[in-house]
C-alpha cells in the first residue's frame, strides 16, 4: 500500500472491484502490517477518539501556547457561534471552530494526530466529524473513510511531499485538505471518481500556499490555515458531490504541487525568513519570544 504512487491507480482498481476507495486501502494495509482488517478498524477508531478528544479539549479552552502568541480562537470563535454573531451557518461554524480546536491543542503540546502532519491536524478531523454530525452517519463510516483519507495522504507523499519545510504549506494545509475532501466525499456515498475530483479540486485551490511561520512557531499563521483548510475541503468535496469534475488530473495536480515547491525559495518553506514571519509585527513577536527563552 505504501507504494502506491497514483490517485488514479486507487480509483481504477476501486470501480474494477466495485468497491469504495477504503476497502482498497484497507486491503492492502492488511497485507503490509499483518494485521487483520479488524485489528487495523480497531487502530484507526482510536486513533479518531484522539482527535475527537483534542475538538473538545480545543473548543472548551482559553489556554494560551508558551509562546503566548496563540490559543482560545476555537473557543472565542464557539462563543460568538452560541451568541448567533456569526454568519456562516452552523456547518462551517463547527467546522472552523474544530479545526481551530485541534490546532491550538498542538500550539499547546496536547495530544494530537498529526494527519498527515502537525501543522495541518485540525482539518481532517474537523470535516470528518461535522459532516458525520450534520449528515447522521455512522462512527463506523467515518472510520473507514479515514483509510481513503490515509491513501490519498500516502500517494500525496509518495508523488509529492506533505512537508512544510520541503514543499511549503500548500504540502502541509493543502495535502490535509485534499485527504478530508476526498474522505467526506466517500463518506457521504459518493463515487471513487469524485473521490479522485474533490482530492484534486481542493489541492488545486492552494498551490503556491507558502509555508512561513511566526517565530519558527506552529502557530501563526498556521493555526488559522487550519480553518481555511477545512473550508477549502468542504468546497471541493461540494463540488465534486455535484458532479463538478477538476480538468486536471489528480495525480497531475500532485505532481503540480511538487514542481511549484521545489521551485520556491527557502525563505518560504519553513525558514521563518520571508512571507508573514518577515513583516515587523512578526519580527518583533519573534524577538520577544525569543527573550523569553533565554
Amino acid at each position: 500500500m505504501s507504494n502506491y504512487k497514483s490517485v488514479q491507480v486507487l480509483i481504477d482498481e476501486a470501480l474494477a472491484k466495485e468497491e469504495p476507495v477504503f476497502q482498497i486501502v484497507l486491503a492492502g494495509q492488511v497485507q503490509e502490517q499483518a494485521l487483520s482488517k479488524e485489528e487495523l478498524i480497531a487502530k484507526m477508531t482510536e486513533t479518531y477518539g484522539v482527535m475527537e478528544a483534542a475538538m473538545h479539549n480545543g473548543l472548551n479552552s482559553q489556554t494560551k501556547s508558551s509562546s503566548g502568541i496563540s490559543g482560545g480562537a476555537a473557543y472565542t470563535l464557539n462563543q460568538a457561534h452560541k451568541a448567533g454573531k456569526t454568519i456562516g451557518g452552523d456547518v462551517l461554524d463547527k467546522l472552523l471552530m474544530r479545526a481551530l480546536a485541534v490546532s491550538e491543542v498542538n500550539a499547546c503540546m496536547g495530544k494530537i494526530v498529526a494527519a498527515p502532519t502537525a501543522g495541518s491536524c485540525g482539518i481532517v478531523p474537523a470535516v470528518l466529524s461535522t459532516i458525520k454530525e450534520e449528515q447522521e452517519i455512522s462512527q463506523e463510516q467515518l472510520v473507514l473513510s479515514m483509510f481513503t483519507a490515509a491513501g490519498l495522504g500516502i500517494v500525496i507523499a509518495n508523488r509529492a511531499t506533505v512537508s512544510g519545510a520541503e514543499g511549503g504549506c500548500q504540502a502541509e494545509c493543502g495535502s490535509a485538505a485534499a485527504m478530508a475532501a476526498g474522505a467526506v466525499v466517500e463518506m457521504v456515498g459518493g463515487t471513487p471518481r469524485m473521490v479522485g475530483h474533490a482530492c484534486a479540486m481542493a489541492l488545486k485551490n492552494v498551490l503556491g500556499l507558502v509555508c512561513d511561520p511566526v517565530a519558527g512557531l506552529v502557530e501563526i499563521p498556521c493555526i488559522k490555515r487550519n480553518a481555511i483548510g477545512a473550508a477549502n475541503a468542504l468546497v471541493a468535496a461540494n463540488l465534486a458531490l455535484a458532479g463538478v469534475e477538476s480538468v486536471i488530473p489528480v495525480d497531475e495536480v500532485i505532481d503540480a504541487m511538487r514542481s511549484v515547491g521545489n521551485s520556491m525559495a527557502s525563505a518560504l518553506k519553513e525558514t521563518a525568513e520571508g512571507g508573514l514571519a518577515a513583516t515587523p509585527t512578526a519580527q518583533a513577536l519573534a524577538s520577544k519570544i525569543y527573550a523569553m527563552q533565554e
